[in-house]
């Protein structure tokens, strides 16, 4: 809550403005660190994630998730990390404008389903196997942009 509440302050201060404390629940599930509501204003955190990286989530989480709630109420409605966020985390808050944790997921990684792409391999949750397997949807590498193909089983 300290870190939430600094980091509203800097931002108040600094866009002169008194935004008012979000609500942070501690309920996000699966692999993403937290994730902000912006209608109901409110930061949803993963307490797993939260556990084993208690130092990263006050340094970059709270703060990433806090400049989603404040650029909606700022903008309104515009890219999820576009040049509005990215200023708001960079010249607002002072934080590195990260799209993407890197924390280690086994703990919170249930099924998961090899994936390749010319320069490495993902994990697919079932979801999104099962969406790719159903002909919904294709995903691709945010690295080299190539779509990802199930890894074949191993040789026995």
């Amino acid at each position: 809550m300290r870190s939430l509440r600094e980091n509203l302050q800097r931002a108040n201060l600094h866009l002169a403005r008194n935004y008012p404390e979000p609500k942070i629940v501690y309920q996000q599930r699966g692999t993403a660190a937290g994730t902000a509501w912006l209608e109901s204003n409110e930061i949803r955190l993963n307490p797993v994630l939260l556990m084993e990286n208690q130092q990263a989530f006050l340094d970059e989480v709270v703060p990433h998730e806090l400049a989603h709630l404040l650029v909606w109420k700022h903008f309104g409605r515009v890219a999820p990390h576009g040049k509005e966020w990215k200023w708001m985390m960079e010249t607002v808050l002072g934080v590195p404008a990260r799209r993407t944790h890197q924390f280690e997921l086994h703990s919170v990684r249930r099924n998961t389903f090899p994936y390749r792409c010319g320069c490495q391999q993902h994990q697919l949750t079932v979801r999104r196997h099962n969406r790719v397997l159903r002909g919904e949807t294709e995903y691709r590498c945010v690295r080299c942009g190539e779509k990802l193909r199930p890894e074949p089983p191993p040789l026995s």
